[in-house]
């Protein structure tokens, strides 16, 4: 993980991470945090004045995010709810603290941690989980609310200023990705998907992604599961006893079964009919000898792939820009964070001057029996004015602001308003 460029101390802030990084899938199921255990979450924490915290569960990462200092005993919470061992957890947690987790946040947004470099899936579910969490919570968190929305600005950016998403990332989406750039009129084509289990099924979510209203049905030798996918994504469904009769108007025809011998040979194919066989089986369950008809063709999950490590490469390329763009988006909330911090002593400074001005106008309508708008709009600039100059002070020397604060208002609070005058 790169590292931050020198900042201040940032606000208490943590991230606990256990992620496709050092636990497997296995590991990963046994820390899920589901819908239901919210809003016991909230309320513990909350009880036990933890502060704030929320969690981001998804299939390759569980992540507690918190602006409470002990953020132990925010992950005893977790753990007591989800039902695991702290010990267990913190075997395989990745802990960040401060800056480091401020930038964990920023790079999981920009899709730098992601299993695939440059899947942005993750920002809406760290949006959605925040949101969730949010409806519990009787009070706002500004710093954290600024945090997410930072993070949600990281990744639009990285999303639309570099091409660390493009090009295709999964067998899956690199079949879909195949078909539109070597089919026409694809709207027009008949597809069909043979196999659902997981692949099939991200098949087919791509295909209803990317495709406008494709013609895709659904088979698999198991009938029950065509048709939950077909509920699932609305498309229709065949039995697989109807295979060689659907094949004769089929003109893409992906194979995601998981067969130990191949169920698609060359006597699939007699009528002569253009059909492009995209095999995403291993072993494959497709026959080579297919390609024998002229007006068959066929793309297996080795040349898929090769696209793939391409798509990665030239991912990987493109992540110093995503980098870029966090070093500066947090360049950008390392300024609000410091003016926040040294917000009331901006407004206490300021409180002082507007005391001071409304004490010497009263002193001049009482001595001259009048007040001209021009004057007090010349007073409000100049004590906006030496505001900003107070302000920009503390905030770029945060170590002399407390000393300079106590001086400034030793000077024009704590000495009289008139000794100056009374000498001269």
């Amino acid at each position: 993980m790169s590292t931050l460029p020198e900042i201040h101390k940032t606000a208490n802030f943590a991230v606990l991470s256990i992620s496709y990084e050092k636990a497997d899938a296995e590991t990963r199921s046994k820390f899920a945090f589901f819908e239901e255990h919210i809003k016991d979450f909230v309320n513990s924490i909350h009880t036990e004045n933890l502060g704030d915290a929320f969690v981001v569960s998804t299939c390759n990462r569980t992540e507690i995010y918190t602006t409470t200092q002990n953020y132990l005993l925010v992950a005893e919470e977790f753990c007591r709810i989800t039902k695991v061992n702290l010990s267990d957890f913190l075997q395989f947690a990745q802990i960040f603290t401060r800056e480091e987790a401020l930038n964990h946040l920023f790079r999981v947004a920009g899709g730098l941690e992601s299993q695939i470099i440059g899947d942005f899936e993750i920002i809406g579910q760290i949006k959605n989980a925040y949101n969730r969490f949010k409806k519990e919570r009787t009070h706002s968190n500004p710093y954290m609310e600024r945090a997410i929305n930072s993070a949600i600005q990281i990744s639009k950016k990285i999303k639309n200023e570099t091409g660390i998403s493009s090009g295709a990332a999964s067998v899956s989406y690199a079949a879909v990705h195949y078909i539109l750039k070597s089919q026409k009129q694809i709207s027009e084509k008949n597809i069909l998907l043979l196999g659902t289990g997981e692949i099939g099924q991200n098949t087919v979510e791509n295909l209803v992604k990317h495709i406008y209203k494709p013609n895709v049905k659904v088979m698999n030798r198991t009938f029950e599961k065509a048709i939950k996918i077909s509920e699932k994504y609305k498309v229709p469904h065949i039995p697989f006893e109807n295979l060689q009769q659907e094949l004769k108007q089929t003109d893409i025809l992906i194979v995601a079964t998981g067969a130990a011998n191949p169920l698609i040979n060359k006597n699939h194919f007699p009528n002569g009919k253009e059909t492009l066989v995209i095999d995403l089986s291993i072993p494959n369950n497709v026959e080579k000898d297919i390609t024998e008809n002229p007006n068959v063709s066929l793309v297996n999950v080795d040349e898929l792939s090769m696209h793939i490590t391409e798509t990665m490469e030239q991912r990987k390329k493109e992540v110093p820009k995503a980098e870029e763009i966090i070093r500066e988006m947090t360049k950008d909330f390392t300024e609000w964070e410091k003016k926040r911090k040294m917000a009331p002593k901006i407004h206490h400074f300021k409180a002082v001057l507007k005391n001071m001005e409304r004490n010497e106008m009263h002193a001049i309508h009482k001595k001259h029996r009048y007040i001209e708008v021009p004057d007090m709009e010349l007073s409000n600039k100049i004590i906006q004015k030496i505001t900003n100059r107070f302000a920009k002070y503390i905030i770029d020397n945060p170590h002399k602001a407390e000393e300079f604060s106590k001086l400034m208002h030793e000077i024009l609070v704590e000495q009289p308003n008139n000794e100056f005058n009374e000498k001269h």
